[in-house]
């Protein structure tokens, strides 16, 4: 992986104070909210989904964080922007990831990525062994949860943690 992608999040969101990202974050409504109230969706009790759900829309956001930073390094073909992303998504890479972050979990988060990554599955990546693909698929169900329950700020600082990591 490319040295570019260093996560550099204040960049990213042209933030130059902790007080601006507090600001903005009390300012701004969150994208969850935002469909929520624009579709008229009501709320549903987080402890009803099941963590393989959690793990459904925990991909997505993992994904968009990812495709966020690669865009944002810079205007590549979509070639090589799908070559950025595909080093960093994939059952393998988010194994390696989770194994990292594990340390760095909540007791709460510790709790989601333990049930996504026991939960049963019907199929997993060719290209992964069972044990990573159930790695990545807990580590996507804490992305999963933490995005609706309103904390992608969260989501993003646990894949800032495990990318700066990667360059040590």
């Amino acid at each position: 992986m490319e040295e570019s992608l260093k996560v550099d999040i204040n960049r990213i969101a042209n933030i130059n104070s902790p007080d601006e990202v507090n600001e903005r974050i009390k300012n701004e409504k969150g994208l969850l909210d935002l469909i929520n109230s624009r579709l008229n969706l009501d709320a549903v009790d987080i402890r009803t989904y099941n963590p393989l759900s959690l793990a459904f829309i925990g991909d997505c956001v993992f994904e968009l964080i990812i495709r966020t930073v690669i865009v944002e390094k810079g205007n590549k073909s979509v070639n090589a922007l799908a070559k950025d992303k595909n080093a960093l998504v994939n059952a393998k890479k988010q194994s390696e990831m989770a194994e990292f972050l594990k340390d760095h979990f909540t007791e709460e988060e510790a709790e989601i990525y333990r049930q996504g990554k026991n939960a049963k599955t019907a199929n997993h990546s060719k290209s992964a062994a069972y044990s990573e693909y159930h790695r990545a698929t807990g580590l996507e169900a804490v992305f999963g949860y933490l995005y609706l329950t309103g904390r992608v700020e969260r989501c993003v600082e646990l894949l800032e943690t495990a990318l700066n990591f990667e360059r040590k």
